[in-house]
């Protein structure tokens, strides 16, 4: 899997803050960076990185786990590899911060959930972790009350609610401070509150 990163925002090795941004499928790292002009993030590194043919893995996220392998792992190996890179630039686990869209929500949970820590926030624009089904032996480490805002449509056409309610479940048990939030029929976008909940409850916090 050929993967670039593409930047925004601060240098990384004079910000104190970053965020890894992940587009979700069929789209790219351009598409959302632009999302960052909506977010309080003016002072953090940003960071997206692009998946090789716009998927981060080929199926559902609902599909048993080996049908999305070996992509499933090289994307979380990604994501592993650009957090490492942050880190070297002297930027604590603390201070980053994650967000991602639908396929890319999904993989954002997914990473933080098996790698818990006291990062600085966690959007999940429409996603849920991933899997056929969930198991909490798959996920370690503790979140120490990271903020976690997860927000969705009922119905939407990827994701079902049932599932952005066991995460929640599992997120919370690992120590997150989760918010969910579920809009009828809004569709599979992003609402103007989503974006207001993320600032006030992920980004602004500090």
């Amino acid at each position: 899997m050929n993967l670039e990163n593409i930047t925004a925002g601060i240098p990384l090795k004079e910000a104190k803050k970053a965020l890894v941004m992940i587009h979700g499928r069929g789209a790219s790292s351009h598409d959302i960076l632009s999302l960052s002009r909506h977010l309080d993030v003016a002072d953090f590194a940003l960071i997206a990185p692009q998946a090789d043919n716009h998927t981060w893995y080929p199926y559902s996220f609902l599909a048993p786990i080996p049908q999305n392998e070996p992509s499933l792992s090289k994307s979380l190996d990604t994501i592993a590899e650009i957090v490492e890179t942050i880190q070297e630039n002297g930027i604590k686990s603390e201070d980053i911060y994650f967000l991602g869209f639908s396929q890319g929500a999904c993989l954002s949970l997914e990473f933080v959930a098996r790698n818990a820590s006291k990062y600085g926030g966690v959007v999940a624009f429409t996603g849920g972790l991933i899997g056929d089904s969930l198991s909490e032996e798959n996920y370690a480490g503790n979140f120490e009350n990271t903020p976690i805002f997860i927000g969705t449509s009922n119905p939407d056409m990827h994701v079902p609610v049932e599932r952005v309610n066991e995460t929640e479940i599992i997120l919370k048990k690992m120590g997150a401070s989760v918010t969910k939030k579920i809009y009828d029929n809004m569709g599979h976008t992003i609402n103007q509150e989503e974006i207001d909940l993320a600032n006030q409850l992920v980004f602004n916090l500090k």
